[in-house]
């Protein structure tokens, strides 16, 4: 399975801030849409992603306060991308390696959207079931011994 057709299936809701947008704001979009990361944008271009690990940083080393603070303060820079191309297998071990919750799926410098290790984890899920049952099906009618 590759990284297009989790895309496909999930849909291609894309939210975005800006690096200059305020962290509350970034939560309260995060928080309404129940989703746990933003991609940062400026002029068109991504410049990095913001997820609910940096937002509990920032929090915890600030006492619980988020004041004044800018996206472009907690973003993480140069965040790990896939292409559509990508086998979900080898995206499942690169994210594992790199403790990436998600990852924005590019195509040239066009963002496509954004996988999740849960939207990873449901398509290998999916995908091993699928070839659990077709070999319960294959054994199941497999020649008897004594046919042959």
């Amino acid at each position: 399975m590759l990284v297009s057709e989790i895309l496909r299936i999930k849909g291609n809701a894309l939210f975005t801030t800006a690096p200059e947008g305020s962290v509350i704001d970034a939560v309260n979009v995060m928080a309404h849409h129940d989703i746990g990361s933003l991609v940062v944008m400026d002029h068109g271009r991504m410049v990095g992603m913001l997820t609910f690990a940096e937002v509990l940083q920032a929090l915890s080393k600030r006492q619980g306060q988020l004041g004044d603070l800018k996206v472009n303060d907690i973003q993480v820079n140069n965040p790990l991308t896939a292409t559509t191309g990508l086998d979900v297998m080898e995206l499942r071990r690169v994210m594992l390696e790199r403790h990436a919750r998600y990852v924005p799926v590019i195509d040239g410098s066009t963002l496509l959207g954004v996988v999740s290790f849960h939207d990873v984890a449901k398509a290998v899920y999916e995908e091993q079931s699928f070839e659990n049952r077709m070999l319960k099906s294959y054994i199941k009618n497999w020649p008897d011994a004594d046919e042959q």
